[in-house]
């Protein structure tokens, strides 16, 4: 397409091509979304009945409002009938009843819904779960939606999300919602791997088959690959997660599961990572809790030094931060970090020690409790306010920042975070590395963003 070579410049072919054919009234543009039509109805029990009712005189009508929502009936079979009608043809008394309007005998539809029925819209339940009358109260469905944060697998991207945004649009255009899209942001969690054991024919063992000889791994004398993917029964790398509660406590899994890793990379499972955080458990546990299972006497109403005050505030900022992002390890990793400062003081200020409490609590929720009420809190953590933080005295110390040379990023430096454009100027272009970038250009420009980068304009 060398006729668009001077278009294309900074766009994909294909948007240069559209435009270009557009232009030339040759064709337009237009988004396809690839919905195939799917067959609406299924012969089984579970799902939602058809309101439809078929007369003797032929004609199919649906059942009144009045008579919504129609019920399946209780089968003792759920299989098809002997000439393979639906379940639902074996409940003969529910299948024939009177329509309504006209009085004449009528049938019911014995196909049910699938599973697209009630999955595509229930988020509007949600949010209006009781009511009989309509979808969700107008009011209810203005104040709650859209979904703000759908967290699910990537394979939703392509099958629930798009039919349920299908939906929503549809329930948009007939007036049952306010607004076109469902939802505002989409986040795709990576899953919990495991290791597994594999022969060069296939066949998977379980670990108690496998034994450590010599560096290599061998199952009943075969030799077999360790490797580490999806979770599943025939692989034999299961966690059960009952017998991780049972030796270990809720806590430390539900810690474990959000320190593993980033939450949407794909992670794999140790057991030694459940030991650690527990360790971390027992630790924060300590900070509060003597050896008589009272309240540590260390604890007390002691002003915090500057360095712990600072870090209180830090750290307060950075879990509160990191929540909202999703980033639920590196504030696990913040806490670890202020409960170590916590176990070295002889004194520990209460104020410090009950910010600690409440900001281990959405992580760690029984623990969390019980050392809320031995700190002398009757009603539950569940009710305390948020911690609060100063923002002067949360500022990072230091700060990361980019350094580019026309526009590309080149090097990173660590300097003081409350640099003014010009000390951070001075600061960067004292770096060694730097120093090596600009010998012998010509510095046309210098931008400094303080807190953020320098980019050096430079013509060789």
């Amino acid at each position: 397409m060398t006729f668009l070579a001077d278009r294309s410049i900074g766009l994909l072919a294909k948007k240069a091509a559209i435009t270009w054919l557009e232009e030339r009234g040759l064709g337009q543009g237009r988004v396809q979304y690839r919905l195939r039509d799917w067959l609406f109805s299924r012969q089984r029990y579970w799902g939602e009945p058809f309101p439809i009712l078929h007369r003797a005189d032929g004609a199919i009508v649906p059942l009144p409002e009045d008579s919504l929502p129609l019920l399946p009936p209780e089968l003792d079979e759920y299989k098809p009938t002997e000439k393979g009608d639906p379940p639902l043809a074996r409940a003969e008394d529910w299948v024939h009843t009177t329509d309504p309007h006209s009085k004449l005998p009528a049938m019911r539809e014995t196909n049910t819904m699938p599973q697209w029925a009630g999955s595509c819209w229930y988020y509007l339940r949600f949010a209006d779960p009781k009511n009989d009358h309509a979808l969700i109260d107008p009011e209810k469905e203005k104040y709650w939606l859209p979904v703000d944060l759908y967290i699910g697998g990537a394979e939703h991207a392509v099958l629930h999300l798009l039919y349920a945004r299908f939906w929503h649009k549809v329930l948009f255009d007939i007036g049952v919602v306010s607004t076109k899209e469902p939802f505002q942001k989409l986040f795709n969690q990576g899953m919990i791997l495991a290791v597994s054991y594999r022969d060069r024919a296939g066949k998977y063992y379980r670990p108690d088959e496998v034994i450590e000889r010599d560096g290599q791994w061998l199952a009943d004398q075969t030799s077999v690959t360790q490797q580490i993917e999806k979770m599943s029964k025939s692989r034999f790398n299961v966690v059960n997660p009952d017998e991780v509660i049972d030796a270990y406590g809720a806590d430390p899994m539900r810690l474990y599961e959000m320190f593993m890793g980033p939450l949407d990379v794909a992670k794999p499972w140790q057991m030694s990572g459940v030991v650690g955080v527990s360790r971390f458990l027992n630790r924060a546990w300590r900070i509060v809790v003597d050896d008589e299972d009272a309240l540590n006497a260390q604890v007390g109403d002691t002003d915090p030094t500057p360095e712990i005050l600072r870090l209180h505030h830090k750290t307060v900022r950075c879990v509160t931060e990191d929540i909202e992002a999703l980033r639920f390890n590196t504030a696990i990793a913040r806490l670890m970090e202020m409960s170590n400062a916590l176990i070295s003081l002889e004194h520990k200020p209460r104020v410090v020690v009950e910010t600690f409490v409440l900001l281990l609590a959405p992580f760690a929720p029984h623990v969390a409790e019980e050392l809320w009420r031995l700190l002398g809190h009757e009603a539950s953590l569940a009710y305390a306010q948020w911690p609060s933080f100063d923002p002067v005295l949360a500022e990072d110390e230091l700060r990361e920042y980019a350094v580019q040379v026309n526009g590309k990023l080149r090097h990173r430096v660590l300097a003081d975070a409350g640099l003014s454009a010009t000390s951070l100027l001075e600061t960067i272009k004292a770096d060694a590395r730097v120093t090596e970038l600009l010998q012998g250009k010509h510095i046309a420009k210098e931008v400094a963003v303080p807190g953020r980068l320098v980019n050096f304009v430079v013509v060789e």
